[in-house]
């Protein structure tokens, strides 16, 4: 831990790392916070999904766009205007939600404009690393570190609109979120790191165009990248639906579901900070190889022991050690996609990763819901390790288009 520390006394990288962590606590309460609130005032769980689709989509939609836009005209004149706007039509959202006049099509209007007005701050902040900190071991830390702050997001989040829920009524969570994304965004916009932009890499050394169109998904490698990230996503939404469908079989409810998410987070945040404070040999498009496939067979054995008489404990110890697998994923995913474009267009790569990260997810989070629907958990647990498995059957089959572009870290 001691790579970090030192890395968080830097107030080149504290102060910019901190801020973004508060504006991206939106990236796992909104979803929730908008199925929560329209439960609570329209009484409509068909309603609630809708709702939060539709954001889910503007949301994919919307990131690599702003991605580019970070790329061109640099990080305060894209994600201010986007913050503030979302955070405006956030609060729009939840007056007309708590208002029973206004028609369902007028809430997914502004749910699909918050979605699409949502700013791409994970890349923003993957950009920002690479300017503040210079020393190859160092940024790879920093990677590692981000990673587990989002990851962690993900629990802290829905913990947060639990107390906001108890200290107030149905529409304070939705409030609060805003706040912190127009305010986090804006202090972190404040900061040195985002106000300079990366030096432009020679054109010739990458296969990314310079015009429109398809942009970075044009490089080599990168479709591939995408690719694998969908389909390992696909396995985690799988995951996250799955695990409710555990604490039913074990507890008779899913009000006891953080019991499990805890053990499984709590393994993804202790697997990506070991990740990242190693110096390895090997390549990222190597490590993802067994990465991927390491969570994949772990996610086969929880699939065969969720129905049966296993003892808690060897269950949470098992979701742990699966949670160990997950952030490396996504850390060497960043690293690859780093290797593979240059500087000035970094914005718009790790945009598309987000997207791909975010859709893929979404669509296991319904195939799950499906399943569970009229199967089992253990057969939504199957399916998601076979998409992990199929990704990590992708990138073995990728390694050679990677290679050629890819250079072997020190």
């Amino acid at each position: 831990m001691a790579g970090y520390v030192a890395l968080l006394r830097d107030p080149r990288v504290a102060a910019p790392f901190s801020a973004s962590v508060v504006a991206r606590v939106p990236i796992a309460t909104i979803p929730l916070g908008l199925v929560l609130l329209v439960r609570d005032l329209r009484d409509a769980w068909d309603l609630a999904g809708l709702v939060t689709g539709v954001f889910a989509v503007g949301l994919a939609v919307g990131t690599p766009f702003w991605g580019r836009g970070l790329d061109r005209h640099g990080q305060p004149r894209v994600l201010l205007p986007t913050a503030f706007s979302c955070a405006a039509l956030l609060l729009v959202l939840t007056a007309a939600i708590a208002a029973p006049a206004v028609p369902t099509p007028v809430l997914l209007v502004l749910a699909l404009g918050a979605g699409l007005t949502f700013p791409p701050l994970s890349p923003a902040m993957r950009t920002t690393w690479r300017v503040v900190v210079t020393d190859e071991r160092l940024r790879r830390r920093g990677y590692a570190l981000d990673a587990v702050a989002v990851e962690t997001l993900f629990v802290a989040g829905p913990l947060l609109l639990t107390l906001l829920l108890a200290v107030g009524p149905a529409v304070v969570p939705l409030v609060a979120t805003a706040v912190m994304l127009a305010g986090g965004t804006l202090a972190y916009c404040r900061c040195e790191g985002p106000r300079r932009r990366p030096a432009p890499a020679a054109r010739a050394e990458t296969a990314v165009g310079a015009g429109a169109g398809l942009g970075v998904l044009r490089a080599v490698g990168i479709p591939a990248v995408l690719t694998v990230m969908a389909a390992m996503s696909i396995g985690f939404g799988l995951l996250d639906v799955s695990m409710a469908g555990m604490a039913e079989q074990r507890f008779g409810s899913a009000d006891d579901l953080g019991v499990l998410f805890a053990a499984i987070a709590s393994g993804s945040a202790v697997g990506g900070l070991l990740y990242g404070s190693r110096s390895w040999s090997s390549a990222d498009r190597l490590r993802l190889v067994v990465t991927l496939a390491g969570f994949g067979g772990l996610l086969v054995l929880l699939s065969a022991s969720a129905g049966s008489g296993v003892p808690l404990p060897l269950l949470l110890g098992a979701l742990f050690v699966t949670g160990l697998f997950i952030s490396p994923n996504l850390i060497a995913a960043q690293h690859l996609v780093d290797d593979l474009v240059p500087a000035h267009r970094m914005g718009e790569a790790q945009a598309w990763l987000t997207t791909a990260i975010t859709a893929g997810a979404a669509i296991g989070n319904a195939v799950a819901g499906a399943v569970l629907e009229h199967r089992t958990a253990q057969l939504s647990l199957a399916t998601a390790a076979g998409a992990v498995l199929a990704a990590a059957a992708v990138a073995l089959l990728s390694q050679r288009r990677w290679r050629g572009v890819v250079a072997v870290p020190a």
